[in-house]
């Protein structure tokens, strides 16, 4: 019998420890999810949504502790939540304007009287805990602006698409909306909560090059999802441009290839902020190859 492989044996215990992470981060958002009955329905909102969830975060950032991620994840859940809502529960603009508008106001320091107010409330105030947060709210609510505004603009090309008013978004307008993906806020709270003073300092930048990230995984997500966005009536890169599928991995190909050159660029100044983001790539690249977060509708 061979001897175990030393370097073998410590790499699966590194990757055992992340899944030990991602295990308590499922706990804690089901925890929280079935503290707002009301906002997560078990469909689409299952089990394995939410161990999901903390699956990615786990692996993009295994440096940090349950507890720092407990927040990040719960940032991710809130862009699901809003997706959802906009998405597939809202019938007419006033509807997607209104949850537009108890987000901002909930962001802005408002009081909440109602369940998705509440969740964000939560999230909101854990976040505020963070000294630095004082200064770095205006940007925290920037960005929660715009990806309200993102989602907006995306119902918009849904509906008009369905009354024939419009045409569709071109694939380039389409990626300039990415951040009705949601990763950029996540990022931006996520690096508020566990950053350090020069994270801080560098959070302009930080945006900037965590927008080219976010715009590749828009494409990676809709490669992994062409067939659901179909059945469920979304918009998909892949429409698009006439169903072609191989123009949007060319697309894939190339924005990665740019992301990779900012990483590096980025990386001696913000290691770890650098590493976060191409393992967040990473993750997601792997991730749809086989299924998507979502669980049944």
């Amino acid at each position: 019998m061979t001897d175990v492989d030393g370097g073998q044996l410590a790499e699966a215990a590194e990757q055992g420890r992340i899944c030990a992470l991602a295990a308590r981060g499922q706990r804690d958002l089901q925890r929280r999810a079935a503290a707002h009955p009301d906002l997560f329905p078990s469909r689409p909102f299952d089990a394995a949504l939410f161990s999901s969830i903390a699956l990615a975060m786990a692996f993009s950032a295994p440096w940090c502790t349950a507890e720092e991620l407990g927040l990040t994840n719960r940032a991710v859940l809130w862009g699901f939540v809003i997706d959802w809502q906009v998405d597939h529960q809202a019938t007419s603009r006033s509807e997607v304007d209104l949850v537009a508008k108890t987000c901002l106001a909930v962001a802005g320091g408002a009081p909440a009287d109602d369940p998705l107010g509440r969740f964000l409330a939560e999230l909101r105030d854990d976040l505020a805990a963070a000294p630095a947060f004082a200064g770095l709210r205006g940007l925290w609510q920037e960005e929660i602006a715009r990806t309200l505004a993102a989602m907006t603009r995306e119902w918009e090309w849904k509906a008009a698409a369905q009354h024939g008013t419009a045409a569709p978004p071109t694939l380039a307008q389409y990626l300039d909306n990415a951040d009705n993906l949601a990763a950029t806020v996540v990022n931006v709270a996520h690096w508020i909560h566990t950053g350090s003073a020069e994270t801080h300092r560098q959070l302009p930048r930080l945006v900037t090059v965590s927008d080219e990230v976010q715009r590749a995984l828009r494409l990676i997500n809709d490669l992994g999802t062409y067939q659901r966005d179909r059945e469920w009536g979304d918009l998909n890169a892949i429409m698009l441009v006439d169903d072609d599928r191989a123009e949007i991995e060319r697309q894939v190909a190339t924005r990665i290839d740019h992301c990779r050159h900012l990483l590096a660029e980025l990386r001696p100044d913000c290691p770890r902020e650098a590493d976060y983001l191409s393992r967040q790539l990473g993750f997601t690249s792997g991730f749809y190859r086989l299924t998507d977060f979502w669980g049944t509708r």
